[in-house]
């Protein structure tokens, strides 16, 4: 497992890839495009 330095994200991109992901686009593609991790991503969709 790779360990990854914490960053922040302003609340603003966070309501950018959830409209992302609203609109259609794939799960794994917007993490994969973002470098996100998926725990973050599913707490932000939820």
């Amino acid at each position: 497992m790779i360990k990854r330095a914490k960053r922040t994200c302003t609340p603003e991109f966070k309501k950018q890839m959830v409209a992302l992901y609203e609109s259609g686009k794939p799960r794994k593609t917007i993490m994969e495009e973002y470098d996100l991790t998926p725990s973050a991503f599913d707490k932000w969709i939820r």
